[in-house]
């Protein structure tokens, strides 16, 4: 914890040293209009900023377990992600969603290997409702296949959503699905006319 004290009182140096520094930062106590909604794991080793190089201000996250997009229910109370979702296409109006899977994940492998998740009942619970049980577990510990097809299904279920639904229809919102391997640095996108996902 102490570096992350010691990178933050360096940090508000910084900023008070550096005139164009000064007035990003004022430009952005006035409001907020990010380019996109990355919906991402909470993953500690996937850090949307720096796969994107976006500065701050420029996107609007999402993470959760697994980048689960809970889908639209709406008998149901609202959730977080639901709210996050709807501030993002209605308050904010982004011109783009990317669902952000990656290697390794803890989450998704679970549900593909099929883990005793007695221990984390929460865990198990998020993951029963959130992440498909017929996930493919042949693909070895990255897990490829199996976050590559979980990203297809949280497309799907960001469609589901009516906020997004009508600006997809409008064609005010894209959606783009991206599948980041932590031990390489690659980002592959969904392309939707070979249903592959290929190097950006």
């Amino acid at each position: 914890m102490e570096t992350f004290i010691a990178h933050a009182r360096g940090f508000t140096a910084r900023i008070a040293e550096q005139r164009e520094e000064q007035e990003m930062f004022g430009r952005l106590a006035a409001g907020q209009s990010p380019l996109a909604l990355f919906i991402t794991c909470s993953d500690s080793r996937v850090v949307p900023s720096l796969i994107t190089g976006a500065r701050p201000g420029e996107l609007f996250e999402l993470r959760t377990a697994g980048n689960a997009v809970p889908a639209y229910e709406p008998d149901r109370p609202a959730c977080a992600e639901a709210a996050t979702i709807e501030y993002a296409m209605r308050v904010l109006g982004v011109a783009d969603i990317v669902v952000c899977g990656h290697s390794h994940c803890g989450a998704v492998g679970a549900r593909a290997r099929g883990d005793d998740l007695t221990g984390l009942p929460v865990v198990r619970d998020w993951l029963d409702r959130q992440v498909s049980g017929g996930l493919p577990c042949d693909d070895g510990p990255a897990v490829a296949g199996a976050v590559q097809r979980h990203v297809r299904e949280q497309l799907d279920r960001l469609r589901g959503h009516p906020c997004v639904r009508e600006r997809v229809d409008s064609g005010d919102v894209r959606l783009h699905g991206w599948y980041y391997e932590v031990h390489t640095g690659l980002v592959a996108a969904h392309d939707a006319g070979t249903d592959l996902f290929l190097p950006l």
